[in-house]
C-alpha cells in the first residue's frame, strides 16, 4: 500500500472537483464540500451540489453574508460562518438561502460594513473596532477592563441594557446586529528580537506598540507606557518583522491565522479589551422580511451564538498548540498583576470620561452599562 500515491490521488480528486463545481457557478457548494472535508468523494460532492442547488431554487430570499476569513478559520478563529448559514436555512424553514463570500471575496474590515451599510450585501462578520466609525456607540467595548473578559463581554452585548441602549443607536444607522462572536480578550504579542516577556506596565516602556487606528487604544497604549504605532492591518506581518513595530495586541486566534507564528517570542494575557465581532446585517433589507422569516433569523443567530461559546476554549487551545510549536511562550497573570495594568490604564481612570459620556450619552447611561457587564447572564463562556 503506498499512502503517499493515495494522499495524492485524495489531493488531485478535490482540487479536480473544487475546479469543477466553481466553473460550474456552484462555488458555494465547493466551499460547503470543501469545508466537510468530501471534495474527494464523487458521490458526496454531487449530493451536496444538488441539495444547495434545491435549496437556492425553492428559496424566496437570498442572503450574502461575506467575512474576512476562509472557512476552515473556525478551528483557531470560531466565527462559525457554515453553522450560520446551517441554522439560518433551517430556522426559516427553506426560506432563505445563505450564499458565503469567504476569504475577503468581497473585503474585509470596514469595506465589509460599509457594503452593508449601503445594502450592497444583506449581512457581514467584522470586528467591532471596524463597525465602530460607522456605528460608534459600540466602540463602548474598547473601554480598557470595561469588558476585556470573555464573561464581560458576554454579559454586556446580550443584556436588556444594551439592547436598550446602544442598539437604537446602531440601527440609526442603517444597520441590524444580529449577533456578537467571542474570539478572545487582545494579548500584548512581542516580536521576536524584541523585548522580552511584558509582564507589568514598565515591561511597555519605550515598545513601539501597532496600533489601528482607535483613538481609544492608542490612549490606553500611552497610559500603560509604550509608543503606540499605526500600522494599517495589511501592513503589519512586514512591519513585525522589520522591527518598525515591536509588539501588536489581537488575539492568539488571530495571531495564529494571520501568519504570526514564526515572528513572535512571548504573549501575555492582559485582557484589557475583547477582540470581538459581529455579524451585522442590512436594517432596510431585514424589515422589508415576512415575521416569519425575521424570526427564523434571529433565532439562527441565537443558536449560532451559542455554538460560538461554546467553541472558544478548543479554538484557543488549538491556536496555543500551533504557536507554541514555533517557540512562542505564553504568561498568565496574576489578579495582582492584572490589577496593576488596570491602575495603569483601566477605564476608571479619569481620562476616558469623555469617551463614556460621548458614546454612552451621558454618565448614568454609562452606569447602567457597567452594571451590565458586572451581572452575570444567562450565558456562560470560558476565559483565557
Amino acid at each position: 500500500m503506498d499512502l503517499n500515491k493515495d494522499v495524492h490521488d485524495i489531493e488531485s480528486a478535490e482540487r479536480r472537483n473544487f475546479l469543477k463545481l466553481s466553473s460550474a457557478g456552484a462555488f458555494t457548494a465547493a466551499m460547503v464540500a470543501g469545508a466537510a472535508g468530501l471534495l474527494w468523494n464523487d458521490e458526496a460532492i454531487a449530493q451536496t451540489r444538488k441539495e444547495e442547488r434545491d435549496r437556492e431554487k425553492n428559496a424566496k430570499h437570498t442572503m450574502v453574508i461575506a467575512t474576512a476569513y476562509v472557512l476552515g478559520a473556525s478551528r483557531s478563529y470560531p466565527i462559525m460562518q457554515l453553522d450560520f448559514k446551517e441554522n439560518i436555512q433551517n430556522a426559516t424553514n427553506g426560506q432563505v438561502y445563505v450564499k458565503l463570500a469567504p476569504g475577503r471575496q468581497l473585503g474585509a474590515g470596514g469595506a465589509l460594513v460599509q457594503k452593508v451599510q449601503s445594502g450592497t450585501i444583506q449581512a457581514a462578520q467584522h470586528s467591532l473596532s471596524n463597525f465602530a466609525p460607522f456605528a460608534p456607540a459600540v466602540d463602548l467595548i474598547n473601554l480598557p477592563y470595561f469588558c476585556g473578559a470573555n464573561q464581560r463581554f458576554v454579559n454586556l452585548v446580550t443584556s436588556d441594557t444594551w439592547k436598550t441602549e446602544v442598539h437604537p443607536k446602531v440601527e440609526a444607522k442603517g444597520f441590524k446586529p444580529l449577533f456578537y462572536i467571542v474570539i478572545d480578550p487582545r494579548v500584548v504579542a512581542v516580536r521576536k528580537g524584541g523585548a522580552g516577556p511584558v509582564l507589568a506596565p514598565k515591561d511597555l516602556s519605550g515598545v513601539k506598540f501597532r496600533v489601528p487606528g482607535s483613538k481609544m487604544l492608542q490612549q490606553y497604549y500611552r497610559l500603560v507606557g509604550a509608543k503606540p504605532t499605526p500600522v494599517a492591518w495589511g501592513e503589519t506581518p512586514s512591519a513585525i518583522k522589520q522591527g518598525v513595530a515591536d509588539a501588536l495586541d489581537p488575539a492568539v486566534g488571530a495571531l495564529f491565522v494571520f501568519g504570526f507564528k514564526d515572528i513572535l517570542s512571548h504573549v501575555t494575557f492582559t485582557r484589557a479589551v475583547p477582540d470581538s465581532q459581529v455579524y451585522s446585517c442590512n436594517l432596510a433589507w431585514f424589515n422589508s422580511l415576512p415575521a416569519d422569516v425575521k424570526k427564523g433569523i434571529e433565532f439562527a443567530s441565537e443558536v449560532t451564538a451559542q455554538q460560538n461559546l461554546a467553541k472558544v476554549p478548543a479554538a484557543r487551545n488549538y491556536a496555543m498548540s500551533e504557536l507554541t510549536k514555533s517557540g512562542v511562550k505564553f504568561h498568565g497573570l496574576s489578579d495582582a498583576q492584572l490589577g496593576a495594568w488596570k491602575a495603569a490604564g483601566g477605564y476608571q481612570r479619569k481620562e476616558w470620561d469623555p469617551f463614556k459620556k460621548t458614546l454612552a450619552g451621558s454618565m448614568e447611561a454609562f452606569a447602567k452599562l457597567e452594571k451590565a457587564a458586572d451581572t452575570m447572564g444567562r450565558h456562560y463562556v470560558h476565559d483565557a
